[in-house]
């Protein structure tokens, strides 16, 4: 397990998901701060340090919702992953959508997982738990400096 801080963006506009992906991270246990944002404008004011945002910490994983209101997740992965300062962060797709198209899209924009959430509690909890043991417990992020 990294000792430093893992900064975590959640963009999840189900107030019910983001709670339950809180509270599976607290429960495992892994060094980290979730940051939790409810659309895909929110989302990129978290990134580019935008208003109310201006000191918030460079993320090291982004977990992404693909259905978001006023800018949807399909949007926010294209403007992270073309953008040179952002595009090293890895984005992992938790999403409801288990359609072939959602899933072949989001890996042609760089996605670097693509989940369907589960819709039993205790799988989806299971899940999110599976997620950050592995992208902080086992994988080698990149450096916070970009």
């Amino acid at each position: 397990m990294r000792a430093d801080s893992i900064n975590i963006l959640l963009v999840e506009d189900n107030p019910a998901d983001a709670e339950l992906t809180r509270l599976a991270m607290e429960d495992v246990k892994m060094v980290n701060s979730l940051h939790v944002v409810s659309d895909g404008v929110v989302a990129m004011d978290f990134l580019y340090h935008r208003g109310e945002f201006a000191d918030a910490p460079r993320p090291d994983l982004i977990l992404l919702d693909l259905n978001l209101p006023r800018k949807d997740g399909r949007e926010v992965l294209a403007e992270v992953k073309a953008d040179e300062s952002l595009k090293a962060i890895p984005i992992v797709v938790l999403t409801s959508s288990s359609a072939e198209e959602d899933i072949l899209r989001t890996y042609k924009l760089h996605a670097n997982a693509y989940i369907s959430k589960p819709v039993d509690l205790e799988q989806f909890i299971r899940v999110v738990r599976s997620i950050e043991e592995f992208w902080i417990a086992i994988v080698k992020l990149p450096p916070k400096h970009g």
